[in-house]
């Protein structure tokens, strides 16, 4: 079995502490590793340009050069270009506009929590699976590119084509689950299994079915005491 390497990260934020924190937040995801941190604009710039990373996560108001100019930097150099999240706290009309103009799809307002970042993380590292496996010896089938021109804001590969389900489940139970599901969003698989009378195990085994094929998304609850739970929400 092929592992995946981990998505190269960059954090940029001109507050050492934030950015810390925000590293700490990458860090949980097991598909993402940090690699740098920036406190500046021109510091990030040349921090990207020498690593090449897969991801950035992107402060706006740094001194030096803005959150903006070093997204339209780093797009100037051409070669392999970084997914960005927006992390800021700009909400005004301008900066979202300019950051859609820019080519970013996700934009988080701070303060924002773990999972908020882990759901937007979560749509980073679905997106490049997908794009991975859709590639064919010849670059992309053309319902993938027409898939990737769709995704929009919401940053996804839709999938081409319904799989056959796993051995071991059936789509009633499915269809059960996702039922439940969608009228108790950000629910546990313990909360589905009481909803859909299934056992947690079982339960999970559906929920995890139904992010693997981008039909509902998986986040982490730091809130609770202990580990951080799983989180499951329905995909509108």
């Amino acid at each position: 079995m092929t592992v995946s390497p981990k998505l190269r990260t960059i954090i940029v934020d001109d507050d050492v502490e934030v950015a810390a924190l925000h590293a700490r937040f990458v860090a949980v995801h097991p598909a993402f590793e940090v690699v740098a941190t920036a406190h500046s604009g021109p510091e990030a710039l040349q921090l990207i340009e020498q690593n090449r990373p897969d991801l950035v996560l992107l402060d706006f108001d740094l001194p030096g050069l803005s959150g903006l100019d070093v997204l339209r930097g780093f797009r100037a150099l051409g070669g392999h270009q970084p997914e960005v999240i927006a992390v800021t706290a700009a909400r005004d009309v301008d900066s979202v506009r300019q950051a859609r103009s820019a080519g970013i799809q996700h934009y988080l307002v701070k303060p924002f929590t773990a999972a908020n970042l882990q759901a937007r993380l979560e749509d980073v590292a679905r997106d490049r699976l997908a794009l991975l496996e859709s590639l064919t010896n010849d670059g992309l089938a053309q319902r993938d590119i027409d898939a990737l021109m769709r995704s929009g804001a919401r940053g996804r590969v839709q999938p081409g084509r319904p799989a056959p389900l796993p051995k071991g489940l059936s789509a009633p139970t499915l269809e059960t689950v996702e039922g439940a599901l969608a009228g108790a969003p950000n629910s546990s698989a313990a909360e589905i299994a009481t909803l859909s009378g299934l056992s947690r195990v079982s339960a999970r085994r559906y929920l995890e079915y139904l992010v693997s094929v981008q039909r509902a998304r998986k986040s982490l609850d730091y809130e609770t005491a202990g580990r951080p739970s799983a989180r499951f929400s329905v995909l509108r």
